[in-house]
Parts: C-alpha cells; sequence; structure tokens
C-alpha cells in the first residue's frame, strides 16, 4: 500500500474533483459521510453522547459533516467549534450552515478552557479540529482542550490523524496532541503511524477508501510504502518440480566466537529454512562439536584459532554471504573482518559485530559490494548513523548512508523500515514476542536464504522482514509475548510461507448466522 506524502494528498483531492467533476465541498461530503458510515454500522443507534469537536478548517468541515449526519440518523449528538482564529475555509463555512438547517442545537462556541464541556467517561469524543495541514503553534487553551479529552477516559476518535500531530515532524510536548483510541485516515495511512515517537498518538486506525482518483493512486510514486501480504505475494518465486538443492544457492554464514555459537547456529537454521539450498557456516573451533550436533544439515568450515575468528579463509564458491553475528570485535577479528571485505564479491548480509566493526572504522563501508543488507538494531543504527533529534531525522540520516553507499538498511523495530536510498518500506507484521535474544540473529538468516534462492537484495529484505514477523505471529498463538523464544520463529517459518496462500475466512451472511444459531 502507498503512503501518500502531505502533498500527494493535497494533489490527489484536486485531480479528482476535476477528473470527477465534483467540488471539494462535494468531496468532503463524501469523506466524512465514510466516517459516519463507519460508527453507524458499529453503534447502530445506541444514544450514547458523541461529542464532535470541529476546528474551522477542512478537518472541522468534515467534523460538521459528520455531527449533521449522526443528528439526522437520531443519534445524541453534541456539536463544539473550537474557535482558535478568526478564519474560517470556505468548506467550514458552507457545512456549518447545513448543519444549521437539520437541527435546533447549533454548534457550540469555544473560545477558553471556560468553555470545556462535561464529558463523562462512557461519551464518546470526535477529535475534528486539526488535519494534516496544521501550519500553525496550537494556542494553549486548545491544548488544555486536548489534555481535557485525555483526562475524560471517553474513547476519542480522530479524523484523518491525531490533531496536533504534524505529518513530517515529532512533537515538542505530548501534551499539544490528542490521544486517540482510533484514528479513520482518508484514502492513505500516515509515516507517523509506524513510528515510534509517534505511533503512541493513536491505539489503532484504519483507511477509509474517499474514492480518489484511480489513475493518481496507481501511478503516483511515493516514497513509502506498507508493506502486507499482498505486497510480498507477488515476489514469491514458486519452485519447479525438477529443481535440486543446486537451484537455491549456497549460503555461507560466517561469526561465532567462545561462548556466542548460538548466534550461528540460529542464523544458519533460519537461512535453511528459508529455502537456501545448502548452507555452510564459518566459525572458530570451539563451535565445530557444537554445529555439527546441533545442525547437521550445515557443512562446517573453521578457522584455526580455537575461540575466535582471526583469518577468514574458504575454499567454496558462496552464492551470498552472511557475517557478524556473535562474531566480536577482538583485534584480530576485526583484521580478519577488514581483509575479507578487501577480497570479497560476493554479496552481504551484515549484522551485529559485523555492523560493530563498520560502525568503528567506517572507510570499510566503501569496500561494501553495492546492495549489500545491513541488519542493525536502534544502536547499532546510532553508531554508524550517528545520534539522532527524532525519528525523522533518524529516517534522514539512514537515508543519507543507504544513498551513499548503495547499500540497503532494514531499520529493525516494531515496524521495521528497510530502507532504499530515498525508499522506505515499512514492514506490518511481528509483535513483541520478538524482542527476544537471537531474533536478529534468525532475521539475518532469513534474508541470506532468500538471496541464495535468487531474490535481489532489496526483495529478500522486504521478503524476509515479512515472513520474520509473520512466523513470530503465527508462533505467538501457542507460545505467547514472553514465552517466544528465536528459534521458535524457525520453527513457524514453514507455516508463514504457507499463509501467504490461505484466502481469508469467508464471513457468514447474517441469515446464515441466525439460521446457524438455531440448527
Amino acid at each position: 500500500m502507498k503512503i501518500f506524502s502531505k502533498e500527494q494528498i493535497y494533489e490527489g483531492d484536486k485531480l479528482t474533483a476535476v477528473r470527477q467533476n465534483i467540488t471539494s465541498t462535494d468531496l468532503m461530503e463524501r469523506a466524512a459521510t465514510q466516517i459516519f458510515n463507519w460508527m453507524h454500522m458499529r453503534m447502530q443507534g445506541a444514544q450514547v453522547p458523541v461529542h464532535v469537536f470541529c476546528g474551522i478548517g477542512n478537518n472541522g468541515g468534515d467534523g460538521l459533516v459528520l455531527a449533521r449526519h449522526l443528528i439526522t440518523h437520531g443519534y445524541n449528538v453534541h456539536t463544539y467549534v473550537v474557535n482558535y482564529s478568526d478564519k474560517r475555509s470556505k468548506d467550514f463555512l458552507i457545512n456549518y450552515d447545513r448543519i444549521k438547517n437539520v437541527t435546533k442545537k447549533w454548534p457550540i462556541l469555544l473560545k477558553c478552557e471556560d468553555d470545556f464541556p462535561e464529558i463523562h467517561p462512557d461519551d464518546i469524543i470526535v477529535d475534528a479540529v486539526f488535519g494534516i495541514g496544521l501550519n500553525r503553534p496550537v494556542v494553549d487553551w486548545v491544548k488544555a482542550l486536548f489534555v481535557h479529552f485525555r483526562n475524560t477516559k471517553a474513547f476519542t476518535l480522530s479524523v484523518d490523524i491525531p490533531s496536533g500531530l504534524h505529518t513530517d515532524k515529532v512533537p515538542e510536548n505530548e501534551n499539544d496532541v490528542v490521544h486517540a483510541g482510533y484514528t479513520l485516515s482518508f484514502a492513505t495511512p500516515k509515516l507517523i503511524f509506524f513510528l515510534p515517537q509517534t505511533a503512541k498518538y493513536t491505539v489503532q486506525w484504519e483507511v477509509l477508501d474517499i474514492g480518489l482518483d484511480t489513475e493518481f493512486v496507481q501511478t503516483t510514486n511515493t516514497e513509502v510504502e506498507l508493506i502486507g501480504k499482498y505486497e510480498v505475494l507477488p515476489m514469491y518465486v514458486p519452485r519447479d518440480k525438477f529443481s535440486h538443492k543446486g537451484n537455491f544457492g549456497h549460503s555461507l554464514i560466517i561469526g561465532g566466537s567462545y561462548g556466542k555459537i548460538g548466534a550461528v547456529t540460529l542464523a544458519s537454521k533460519a537461512c535453511l529454512s528459508a529455502g537456501a539450498g545448502l548452507v555452510s557456516v564459518f566459525i572458530p573451533k570451539c563451535g565445530y562439536n557444537v554445529l555439527q550436533t546441533s545442525f547437521p544439515e550445515a557443512m562446517v568450515l573453521t578457522d584455526d584459532n580455537e575461540t575466535r575468528i582471526t583469518n577468514i579463509t574458504f575454499d567454496i564458491e558462496p552464492t551470498v554471504i552472511g557475517v557478524g553475528v556473535g562474531l566480536g570485535t577482538n583485534t584480530s577479528t576485526a583484521k580478519a573482518f577488514e581483509n575479507f571485505l578487501k577480497i570479497n564479491k560476493v554479496p552481504l548480509v551484515i549484522d551485529a559485530d559485523g555492523l560493530n566493526l563498520l560502525a568503528t572504522n567506517k572507510d570499510l563501508l566503501k569496500l561494501l559490494p553495492e546492495n549489500t543488507v545491513l541488519t542493525p538494531h536502534p544502536k547499532e543504527l546510532e553508531r554508524l548513523v550517528g545520534k539522532w533529534k527524532d525519528d525523522f531525522d533518524k529516517l534522514k540520516k539512514t537515508k543519507a548512508l543507504s544513498k551513499k553507499y548503495k547499500i540497503i538498511i532494514v531499520v529493525k523495530g516494531a515496524n521495521t523500515i528497510t530502507v532504499a536510498g530515498n525508499k522506505l518500506y515499512i514492514n506490518t507484521t511481528g509483535n513483541p514476542g520478538l524482542a527476544t535474544a537471537g531474533s536478529g540473529d534468525v532475521l539475518m538468516g532469513i534474508i541470506t536464504g532468500l538471496i541464495s534462492q535468487g531474490y535481489n537484495s532489496l526483495q529478500a529484505s522486504i521478503f524476509g522482514v515479512y515472513l520474520h514477523g509473520k512466523s513470530g505471529d503465527i508462533a505467538v498463538n501457542d507460545y505467547g509475548y514472553q514465552s517466544l523464544i528465536a528459534s521458535h520463529v524457525i520453527d513457524y517459518l514453514g507455516e508463514a510461507f504457507i499463509d501467504l496462500f490461505k484466502q481469508p475466512e469467508q464471513q457468514q451472511a447474517p441469515q446464515e448466522a441466525d439460521e446457524a444459531a438455531n440448527q
């Protein structure tokens, strides 16, 4: 799914109005009616007090349309205009007149804290104060209104975006923003729904189709894409009946040190489970018996050193190399890593101590083959790009590093983001159970295994992150968040592949459901 920028959304609105021969007021009516339909389907006429707070711009116009439809359908509606300025948008004024024609309870004007209404915990708040076009500081009494929303404990539904949030920067103070229980976003999700510092402002979100021009939606390129099943499914390459292990590449996993052989074991198992034809591992001697016993499918090569890697040499021709898990950062290991990079021409996936060694000596970044994949967690990323002031600055610095060295950077987190130059791919699978030791080693192995089979580095990164998260989502049903461990992710990887081809369960029609209940 494409995530449009604020500027693209404005352009889409204009094109839609022109190409469909409608006015901006008509488009507002269409969009806000979708919110009404969403609420009406869930409330079914319930007389819970609904408090609709409208700004004086187009987001407020959406709120007025919604309030009008709620009123004409018999709901218990209280409408307020948050009067933070003397200016009014054209579509706001049109819909202000329209709502006055359907009720004697005209919208109440709020001008200061003394005007705030009493709201009970069981009421519903609709936040339609500010939209994506917010371009001014929020005045103090409006900030106090947002705090008032929170203090009431009432369910808060935001229209398009929680008021006070910008689409491209992090709020300076959390009290400046509405904390929504649910946000109904027009046409596209917003990037801020997926970033650690801003995702907290809406517990859940949903996209409403408001009928934007189809050609615009299909042909407009975006810098951000949201990745789910239907985005990765076209990437999947089925196996031919007559294929053999040689068709799926030979992966080499390099890493491990005394006490950290488990990291290599996890990565190599994940690599083979992701579909690599052959997997070899290069480790210090201390890990030989461990690998041969715990993972008999792997072929094992060892360094001459007993406890750490000091010289990376091998007589195989791997398709792809994953390096860094459990490697350590000893001086002799760092030198071996540098010498390896100087002669290597094979596609790379680098994780863990491989990233730390790059961060220690950034000149090594020049040695990376084009489209090398880096898979840092936040602290490893900070070592590579430097400290950032907020999530947007983090992404800016990451994109700059990706462009400079023509590499792919997988920024691990709750919504892992794959960065390829200016392009961002936001993953939608995964859960807090994946915050466990070894989870990153498994991800590195999965991506390496996909490249081994012929997926390009970007496809392997996007697809691998999705599969890793989906496997965790399936596994958590059996283990829960606390008891999920990295090995479980490997165990359920096959089910993650199978899930790609499962159809959503068909919901029973109401009449069929009634008949089934009566049998």
